[in-house]
């Protein structure tokens, strides 16, 4: 089984940075007290995730509040060379803060292959062959569209009962205060509490598209952006981890949004 490639302590610096966004005209607020760190879409990157979490110790450390929480958009699998890492970090709830896990798109394909092998002919193609690899199973047959069920008994076979529970108990979004959290994105026009939870994990241009209120700020990833994106009505933070070597991280407190890093290579 692949594990967490730690990154060197002399690649971080030695206080993580923050910086600032811009306020939006009607800037959304947290209760007093409650500090929120949001990660974007990791895609098998757990070196990059294990970074984030240092930094956030350094942060915790540097400034630190009574509540904190850490929320990931989803999108744990695939892509990237360790999901095998990534899921085993989030399982274990080895992280600064109590964790609030979400369900992206491509967990949504990797449970779909636990439950039906011929689920691997769509999942394959969004990079579920990098996440079998992470866990040590044999490519070539998937890759050719041939040997599913064997793919399926083998990734069952060496998949800690603990990954999968993980991956089941990962939620569609969570609501704070004046923000919503959840992977892709929000049908307009539908409450927030009646969305369906296949939009919040795959919607794109009716969302992204839209400028109008949707009740909170929506935080989300799913569609990658070269930098993080603050609107009026939502922050996107996917940026593309697992080949930019970015992976954002939103940090919510009061009325303040900012970014925080722990290395160059962090920095959205």
């Amino acid at each position: 089984m692949s594990r967490h490639i730690r990154p060197s302590p002399a690649s971080f610096e030695s206080r993580p940075e923050r910086r600032e966004a811009a306020p939006l005209p009607n800037t959304p607020r947290l209760r007093p007290g409650l500090r929120i760190y949001c990660l974007g879409d990791v895609h098998g990157r757990s070196d990059l995730l294990l970074g984030v979490s240092d930094a956030i110790s350094r942060d915790l450390d540097a400034r630190p509040i009574g509540n904190a929480l850490t929320i990931c958009l989803g999108d744990y699998v695939d892509r990237g060379p360790d999901s095998a890492g990534v899921i085993d970090l989030l399982a274990r709830g080895d992280f600064p803060t109590p964790l609030e896990t979400l369900r992206g798109n491509h967990e949504v394909m990797m449970l779909g292959f636990l439950a039906e092998p011929l689920e691997l002919g769509a999942w394959r193609r969004f990079g579920g062959l990098d996440t079998l690899r992470s866990y040590g199973v044999p490519t070539d047959d998937p890759a050719l569209g041939i040997g599913f069920e064997t793919a399926r008994e083998a990734l069952l076979a060496r998949m800690p009962a603990m990954h999968v529970a993980f991956l089941k108990s990962t939620r569609s979004y969570v609501s704070v205060d004046d923000y919503f959290f959840c992977h892709a994105g929000v049908r307009p026009g539908v409450p927030l509490d009646a969305q369906d939870p296949r939009d919040l994990m795959w919607i794109r241009d009716d969302f992204l598209s839209y400028e109008g209120d949707f009740g909170k700020v929506i935080v989300h990833g799913h569609t990658p952006v070269a930098k993080a994106e603050i609107h009026e009505n939502r922050i996107n933070i996917d940026t593309k981890a697992f080949a930019s070597g970015r992976l954002t991280c939103l940090v919510l407190e009061g009325s303040g949004q900012g970014f925080l890093s722990g290395a160059d290579r962090l920095r959205c």
